[in-house]
């Protein structure tokens, strides 16, 4: 699936009519719960030098499209499933056959819409302020220490998976975390206790993601990946 730059812009103009872009887009077909994929809120080359066009191209068209339309086929014989994040916070308890194909399927929609979300071009993303950096310097001893642990994390993620800064359920506090595959701090049951919360950031290090650009750079890509981040979406999500 290639789009040219008019075609995203329409289309991301007609899903936003419908739903901002969020985690837990959701659409009911035949009796079950099924998930859409959401309209970037930015051109494929938008990104550009950090992650090139053709990287996004592929990563949303054929990767991120994959895991909507895999989800939406396990998800059918499901019945009363709930929402993909209902889904995906009780993984043990779905039937055996689909279980795999949930989590790995659901994940990847889920991890995928919460990355286009906290990107933005670069240079109009701002910086952390407010509540959200006054809860990163008292949770981290400061930004920079937090945007340290955070690349620490991508950066020693070994394989494919995600680097997390989540709102920790056990206490609330900030902390950063990693999973591998395209798991996710909500997966109770899946994840150590330690680990689950609710993720307001994420980077996707799997070598789709930039290998096309980076080779096997992977340290490259998350010290650039810093300038795209949207501020003001992980403080929107932060509450």
């Amino acid at each position: 699936m290639t789009l040219s730059r008019r075609d995203v812009l329409k289309r991301t103009a007609v899903l936003g009519a419908a739903a901002t872009l969020s985690p837990g887009l959701l659409k009911a077909q035949s009796g079950s719960v099924t998930v859409t994929q959401p309209g970037l809120p930015y051109a494929f080359d938008a990104l550009e030098p950090a992650i090139d066009r053709r990287t996004m191209e592929i990563h949303y068209g054929k990767h991120h499209a994959g895991y909507v339309r895999k989800y939406n086929a396990a998800i059918q014989g499901v019945s009363g499933a709930g929402s993909l994040e209902d889904v995906l916070a009780a993984l043990p308890s779905m039937p055996q056959q689909v279980r795999t194909s949930l989590r790995n399927n659901g994940g990847g929609v889920w991890n995928h819409n919460l990355f286009w979300e906290v990107m933005a071009p670069p240079g109009s993303g701002g910086e952390p302020e407010g509540e959200l950096a006054r809860r990163l310097t008292a949770d981290f001893g400061s930004i920079a220490s937090f945007q340290e642990a955070f690349s620490a994390a991508a950066k020693t993620r070994f394989g494919s998976g995600w680097a997390w800064l989540i709102v920790r359920s056990s206490d609330g506090r900030l902390a950063v975390t990693s999973t591998p595959n395209q798991d996710n701090p909500l997966m109770k049951g899946v994840v150590p206790d330690q680990e689950l919360g609710t993720p307001i950031l994420g980077l996707d290090v799997w070598e789709h993601a930039y290998y096309l650009h980076y080779q096997n750079r992977r340290g490259d890509y998350i010290s650039n990946w810093w300038k795209l981040v949207n501020w003001s979406v992980v403080a929107d999500r932060l509450g």
